[in-house]
């Protein structure tokens, strides 16, 4: 498995990490033993960088990694993350950046994924009610503690991340990037080139879209976040399946995936940047691994790049609520 440097504090991980929030929500029905067989075929496969949050679930997910990964905790690289507040039943009681909570909020994810520290703790969201510094602040604490070894950010813009960064190095930042999510190509990822920052692509396969799998929303189950999601409606959705279809040309062209396609394309976008797509399925994780290997060439790049211009995708990217809570 190849490893990629992220940051300047010494955090190396493998070149595709694997995001598991759909083991325990957002997606319909979970599978346990299912996902805990799929995070274990990823450790085989040479995967050591996993990707929860303490609200997915809620907390149920950070149980499930940890349990399903103890037995290779010391080779193992575990993101967690916190911020959006809820309740156990489910409930959004909006995002909380303060330092009393900062502390609180690691105790209990040391708690639920079993372990004596976190390798990647990333600030979810960042609260527009209390300065990054105070934030940041209470989470080099942690550092100090050894409770944490390495600080990310997600979905920062760039005043916050340069203020973070002067705090404490920041390791990460994770954004959600991928063909028909760009945005971040014109400013952010020159600034975290230039302060020595790496990227965490999440969502690098469009929460599915960009596998060329999803036709309709009938397969969907009711409460399947993406129903929520501009992109995956209306006139939207028929647009996006216009491009799509074009992408998956491509990729036929190349005799792969577009799933493979979508993943080398991020990998190709610098050693500093490193995907996480997430899936619940073994079948899924080895198509994903495998996009590892394939080599795109110019011409290829160019002719994906040509057909996913930034902002071309149709709808954005986030409910317009959502949309509210990123640091832009």
């Amino acid at each position: 498995m190849q490893k990629r440097q992220l940051g300047q504090q010494g955090l190396r991980v493998s070149a595709l990490g694997l995001g598991c929030m759909g083991m325990s929500e957002f997606y319909g029905a979970s599978n346990e033993s299912e996902s805990i067989s799929t995070l274990a075929r990823a450790v085989e496969r040479g995967i050591n960088f996993f990707d929860t949050a303490d609200m997915y679930g809620p907390f149920l997910n950070e149980r499930l990694v940890g349990k399903a990964l103890r037995n290779w905790r010391h080779k193992i690289i575990i993101a967690t993350k916190f911020g959006f507040q809820r309740t156990e039943k489910g409930e959004y009681l909006g995002i909380n950046g303060r330092p009393d909570y900062v502390h609180a909020a690691c105790e209990a994810s040391l708690q639920r994924l079993g372990v004596e520290y976190i390798d990647l703790y990333y600030q979810h969201r960042v609260d527009p009610n209390v300065p990054i510094e105070d934030t940041v602040g209470s989470m080099s604490d942690l550092v100090r503690e050894g409770k944490v070894r390495y600080l990310g950010l997600s979905e920062a813009g760039l005043q916050t991340i340069r203020r973070a960064n002067q705090v404490h190095p920041i390791s990460v930042l994770q954004t959600e990037y991928s063909l028909w999510s760009r945005d971040i190509e014109t400013d952010i990822l020159p600034t975290l080139r230039e302060l020595g920052i790496g990227f965490v692509a999440y969502s690098p396969l469009g929460r599915g879209f960009l596998t060329g799998k999803v036709k309709g929303l009938d397969h969907m189950a009711p409460d399947d976040f993406r129903r929520q999601l501009p992109r995956f409606q209306g006139e939207n959705f028929q647009k996006n399946l216009e491009l799509m279809e074009q992408v998956t040309a491509i990729a036929e062209r190349s005799e792969i995936t577009p799933s493979q396609i979508a993943l080398a394309w991020v990998l190709a976008k610098g050693d500093d940047i490193v995907p996480i797509p997430g899936t619940t399925r073994r079948k899924h994780l080895e198509e994903n691994v495998a996009a590892l290997k394939v080599e795109l060439s110019e011409e290829e790049v160019a002719s994906l790049e040509e057909v996913m211009s930034p902002g071309i995708a149709a709808g954005m990217r986030y409910s317009e609520a959502a949309m509210q809570r990123l640091d832009l």
